[in-house]
């Protein structure tokens, strides 16, 4: 191997085009998509390295081959992908020569600036104030953006008047439960005060005793229209009550990703739908509600790993398809300024992008994309919102990394993927496909034909 060498282990998209990149201009690459122990060994031992970049979804094994290749080359800067930040934090401990990312952290701010403004390539919180970045013809300038807070006073009324459409049918069934035990108290306390002239205190004891299904409290002879209502009272309330305990039984076993009241409960207007709660979607999540922009969160998967954190974290979250009309409508699509399709699979973000267009056509939407090359055909075809290529973001970073800058973070342009240097400045950094990639050819002939 040559002096002027790189190494990449993985056998990811990121992985292939960073390998393409480093070869198009010029550099030496060898490139082990998941090598054993004795050929990690062949392939650092004893050559000069300029560069390691370790790019797998595995944490675990990416957490092995950076502790191994720091072993048999302890001097070679080395770049590592890391989803789960404790596990970054304490490689980075251990390793001090070892730049740890992520391609979430890295994805974020580009996926949360459209999200907070039309226009917008990316939004980041780097001082007090958040900035955006905007493309200013052939330079992109960064400006200060105002999100405007809803007053804390208007919050609790929103949430308790949205309470009535809630997407859970435990909690409509609970609601109704407490409506018709409320309305029978209520009916029966005006009856006998406004009606038979009991005072207040003694009309609510009797009023208790129908709700409870115990009779009235005095001997109703000679007043049959108030036995009449008294007994039908007792009779619906044994409905609503049996209506209010299966709600509530269900809240209490129920998964509870989201609130009643509070800081889970569903926004009602001007928030932002994340649809997809893996590493991307939670870190998007985790930006907007440090931008004070509130969001919810859909995810098929009841057993997804991600929903402890997102119940942690006070996310609202619901579990279902994010192209299901029905659960669009009861999460607030037409009340929401953005809708954020950021699953894994390519092929569902653009499923999910078409049914919220067809529901809300005015919705600002945003796309994850680049895993797959359907999407390239794909988007040329159909309007299908900002789109954002996460490999591609990930993939520059790393480039960018090994060749010697440091960059604070990454913006997706409208051709190119730009860097952000230290001073505020930004340098556009074109990206190879992963088709340039010799040693992965057959992995990706594989991903084609499964297409």
């Amino acid at each position: 191997m040559a002096a002027d060498s790189f190494v990449v282990i993985g056998d990811t998209t990121v992985a292939r085009r960073v390998c393409s990149s480093l070869a198009q201009r010029g550099h030496e690459v060898r490139h082990v998509p998941g090598p054993d122990d004795d050929e990690l060994r062949r392939t650092l031992d004893g050559a000069p390295v300029r560069g390691i970049a370790i790019l797998l979804q595995d944490d675990v094994h990416a957490l092995r081959y950076a502790l191994a290749a720091a072993h048999i080359h302890p001097s070679a800067p080395m770049i590592v992908t890391i989803f789960d930040r404790t596990i970054g934090d304490q490689l980075a401990r251990f390793l001090p020569h070892c730049d740890i990312t992520s391609p979430a952290d890295l994805a974020a701010p580009s996926l949360a600036g459209p999200c907070v403004e039309s226009g917008l390539l990316a939004v980041t919180r780097a001082g007090e104030r958040p900035r955006g970045i905007r493309n200013a013809g052939s330079v992109l300038d960064e400006v200060p953006v105002t999100i405007r807070a809803r007053p804390g006073w208007r919050t609790w009324p929103i949430q308790v008047a949205g309470l009535w459409r809630s997407h859970e049918t435990g909690t409509r069934i609970l609601l109704a439960g407490l409506a018709g035990l409320a309305a029978v108290l209520i009916g029966d306390w005006v009856w006998l005060t406004a009606g038979e002239g009991h005072g207040a205190a003694d009309a609510f004891e009797e009023a208790v005793r129908v709700v409870t299904t115990v009779g009235p409290a005095a001997d109703p002879h000679g007043n049959d229209p108030y036995a009449l209502v008294a007994s039908t009272a007792m009779l619906m309330t044994i409905v609503f009550t049996a209506m209010f305990t299966a709600g509530m039984v269900d809240r209490l076993l129920g998964p509870r990703l989201t609130a009643l009241i509070g800081a889970r409960a569903l926004p009602r207007s001007g928030h932002v739908i994340v649809v997809g709660l893996g590493q991307v979607g939670l870190r998007l999540c985790r930006e907007l509600r440090a931008l004070g922009i509130p969001v919810v969160g859909v995810d098929r998967d009841t057993n997804a790993r991600n929903l402890r954190l997102v119940r942690e974290l006070n996310i609202p979250a619901v579990v279902g398809h994010g192209g299901d009309r029905a659960l669009l409508e009861r999460i607030g699509i037409h009340r929401a300024v953005a809708l954020a399709a950021v699953g894994s699979d390519d092929r569902d973000n653009i499923a999910v992008s078409l049914a919220a267009q067809g529901i809300a056509p005015g919705l600002r939407l945003v796309l994850r994309a680049g895993e797959q090359e359907v999407i390239a055909e794909t988007r040329s075809l159909l309007p299908l919102g900002i789109t954002r290529d996460v490999t591609s973001l990930s993939a520059t970073y790393v480039l960018a990394r090994l060749l010697g800058l440091d960059p604070l973070g990454v913006v997706a342009g409208e051709a190119h993927v730009h860097i952000r240097l230290d001073g505020g400045e930004f340098e556009e950094i074109p990206i190879s496909s992963r088709g340039g990639c010799r040693h992965a050819a057959a992995g990706s002939a594989a991903a084609r034909t499964d297409l």
